[in-house]
């Protein structure tokens, strides 16, 4: 008899827009199954975060040159203020996380931060056509606009603000409630939740491969209305198909606040420091009315952070009534409510060797675009942007993304002999990393070919001269990124959404937002420190204006040694991490993951 429940209703907890368990048969899923009443909640989700990346980055691509060309600002107070405006979207992702987490469930929050999304690119696309764009015509190569009131310039932060707010908020949500969609205690679901993060990842490529090509040419022609109104339109069709799929979608009830939980283990553990605590006794475990009323299943007892435990430890004083179980949740926490901060503290030195490899990412449009310029870019009389080499790694993405579901993935699996998968979460991490040292050794390397042959004809100029090796030498550090980004990224995903916990499932997938927003930070900090030693006794440094001066393929070398220290470091954390261990789950399912590298 259970075993036909649990093929007719979903077995993690999900329910319908209704509030009743989750039919299996009429929600969530891919649509491309063999049974035809399956929604296609998966794809809607795939095509949704596509979309929505177009619309992103048909703003974000080229804002640098809008500042200059349009609003007549240097160059330094335009790449200032795209670096603050970045920043702001990967903190409204922690907000996004928050609110998703605590109050809202991520399918209110994912429509209500679209719909702000959808307002900020309608609010720039008629102030851009209505106000900015004057005389008309201007904001290309050649023609420059006239001043603007700071009325129309507030009108045009306020509307790049309101992107920012309504994308940051939603990135993190939409990738979460498409796993949602999949009942990972159900093994015919489970392998669609893996495949799901791979196509969710490509999907965001194709959609930056084509706002960074086609949009990013209507723009820098000067056809700033025209690209801003195609990614309003993106956005707007984005929301639409994420609604039509309403009725269909699958849902985790929202937990309440996250941060008093958390507290509340801390204090409560605090309280209780001198308190001698049986090995594993007097634990208090919730009632299955109380962990059913806040959303979320049961975590297991684990092992570890013992100190936290005390927390769960019975003692006179807990209840207000323990007859009625009315307990003072200041100081004392259900066994769930601990092992959610365990959780997260596991988590954490993962995700901190995770920086290093986003500073390596970060490289990609920085350090890689100025190389590429001083090289060839001439092929006949037609001129390769520099900055359009990124397309190789989305191009790469591609590939790999499809070589790791259907041969790689099946290899791993008939070698090892396991039907969950050939690599864990944490193996292709490591892999994603041992990519990046490659990627940064070839781009040493091709650094070192470009000094060689570079025309040295003017010694005394700023811009460094073009060298006589050809851009296309740049294909295979690109290529190198896009498969670590598949390796990394798509297995980071991954491993957020299944070791958070129920109730904060949302903060899972903000961490990898905030992990790309802090490998920004320390990459700015790096080059400081390299510049400022390098430059000493009135050396040009490392990275000079004129790269022919300098010595970027050892600013590069740096990172590949940097990089590797990091994979070293990740090592010792991945043997260590203990998988979190839900209620009717195995242990071999979720005991300890052993790494082998």
């Amino acid at each position: 008899m259970k075993k036909e429940q649990d093929d007719v209703y979903t077995m993690d907890g999900t329910v319908d827009c209704r509030g009743h368990p989750a039919n299996r048969q009429e929600t969530g899923k891919w649509f491309l199954s063999s049974n035809s009443n399956i929604s296609s909640c998966g794809e809607s989700k795939t095509v949704n975060q596509g979309l929505a990346t177009l619309a992103f980055f048909g703003v974000g691509v080229n804002l640098v040159l809008f500042l200059t060309r349009v609003l007549g600002e240097n160059n330094a107070d335009a790449a200032n203020a795209v670096s603050k405006w970045t920043g702001t979207v990967y903190i409204f992702s922690l907000v996004g996380a928050f609110l998703s987490d605590a109050y809202w469930g991520r399918f209110k929050t994912c429509a209500i931060f679209q719909i702000i999304f959808v307002m900020g690119l309608a609010s720039l696309s008629l102030s851009t056509y209505l106000f900015l764009l004057r005389p008309k015509g201007c904001g290309d190569r050649i023609t420059p606009c006239g001043k603007h009131s700071n009325m129309e310039k507030g009108l045009f932060y306020l509307s790049i603000y309101l992107v920012a707010l309504g994308y940051g908020g939603y990135q993190p949500n939409i990738a979460t409630f498409g796993a949602d969609q999949f009942d990972e205690d159900y093994q015919k679901e489970s392998h669609a939740k893996v495949a799901f993060f791979s196509y969710f990842y490509l999907a965001m490529n194709l959609g930056s491969l084509f706002s960074n090509t086609l949009l990013g040419y209507f723009e820098d022609e000067g056809m700033w209305a025209l690209g801003f109104w195609a990614s309003a339109a993106s956005a707007f069709l984005a929301l639409v198909l994420f609604l039509a799929r309403t009725p269909k979608y699958r849902h985790f009830k929202a937990t309440g606040n996250p941060l008093s939980r958390l507290s509340q283990v801390l204090i409560a553990a605090i309280r209780k420091w001198r308190t001698d605590m049986p090995e594993g006794e007097g634990l208090y475990e919730a009632e299955e009315k109380e962990c059913s009323t806040e959303g979320s299943r049961k975590l297991l007892h684990s092992e570890g952070f013992k100190f936290l435990d005390k927390a769960a430890y019975i003692k006179s004083g807990d209840f207000y009534n323990q007859e009625q179980g009315l307990r003072n949740p200041w100081r004392l926490c259900p066994i769930t409510q601990v092992e959610e901060v365990k959780c997260i503290l596991r988590l954490l030195p993962i995700w901190l060797c995770t920086i290093i490899y986003s500073v390596v990412f970060t490289q990609m449009a920085s350090l890689f675009v100025e190389q590429g310029a001083a090289m060839k870019t001439t092929v006949s009389n037609f001129r390769i942007p520099a900055a359009s080499m990124s397309s190789f790694d989305i191009l790469s993405v591609v590939v790999f993304v499809f070589f790791y579901r259907r041969v790689l993935d099946p290899l791993m699996s008939r070698l090892r002999k396991t039907e969950s998968g050939g690599l864990t979460e944490l193996h292709r991490m490591g892999i994603g990393l041992i990519i990046a040292v490659m990627a940064m050794v070839s781009a040493g390397i091709v650094e070192c070919y470009r000094l060689k042959y570079a025309i040295k004809d003017c010694p005394h100029c700023k811009a460094p001269n073009p060298s006589t090796l050809s851009i296309f030498w740049q294909i295979p550090q690109y290529v190198f990124i896009g498969a670590s980004e598949v390796f990394m990224y798509v297995g980071q995903l991954e491993f957020f959404n299944a070791q958070a916990p129920d109730g904060l499932k949302s903060f899972g997938s903000a961490l990898c937002m905030t992990s790309i927003s802090l490998g920004n930070y320390v990459s700015s900090l790096i080059v400081s420190i390299v510049m400022k030693i390098s430059t000493e006794d009135h050396m040009p440094g490392w990275i000079p204006g004129n790269l022919n001066k300098g010595h970027l393929d050892r600013f590069y070398f740096l990172l590949a040694a940097l990089t590797t220290i990091d994979f070293v470091v990740y090592i010792l954390c991945a043997r260590s991490y203990k998988r979190i261990k839900m209620e009717g789950k195995s242990g071999e399912e979720h005991g300890q993951i052993s790494y082998d590298v």
